[in-house]
């Protein structure tokens, strides 16, 4: 039992904000996150290289987590706003933790990074608003993204040969 203990606390680690385009580290952090979802979505997962890295990457906000003090990149995510009709919202994606790490509940910690980094973006960007859209296409056999993002809309479909489902989460601004 001690011993189980021991391994959920998690190592030392911080979630960093890759910097926006133009930003002299931007390429290498952004590389960093590339080479995670590579090793888990196509390596682990099986999906085809050419749809992990798409025309979001280059403008899309990145969040990396690294171990401390070696800096050794373990999770990502990324999100980008959308604009429709009348209305925007933000779309979170690739959301992966190295398999090594997932029992330390990495995977929410950078959900919950995101959110806060929505929820900044928006009061900065969005003028008088009081909730923030999310949404997210999360694979079906990943519940964890439902933990956080608990509405889900729609029948199950396919994205990539695999079945996700669209899941909304509306951010109050006004907390």
């Amino acid at each position: 039992m001690a011993d189980e203990a021991v391994l959920r606390v998690p190592p030392a680690h911080e979630i960093i904000i890759v910097p926006p385009p133009g930003h002299e580290e931007r390429h290498a952090l952004l590389e960093q996150c590339i080479q995670v979802r590579i090793a888990v979505f196509v390596t682990e997962q099986g999906f085809p290289l050419e749809v992990e890295v798409d025309e979001h990457d280059p403008t899309a906000t990145h969040l990396l987590l690294r171990l401390l003090p070696s800096l050794q990149p373990i999770g990502t995510i990324r999100a980008h706003r959308v604009e429709t009709a009348g209305s925007s919202y933000y779309k979170l994606a690739r959301l992966v933790v190295l398999k090594k790490y997932r029992h330390y509940k990495f995977g929410r910690s950078l959900m919950l990074a995101l959110h806060n980094w929505v929820k900044d973006h928006a009061r900065n960007s969005e003028g008088e608003i009081d909730y923030v859209k999310i949404v997210c296409h999360s694979q079906a056999v990943h519940p964890m993204t439902s933990l956080i993002l608990s509405i889900n809309q729609g029948d199950l479909f396919d994205e990539d040969g695999e079945p996700h489902q669209k899941m909304v989460a509306w951010l109050s601004l006004t907390e």
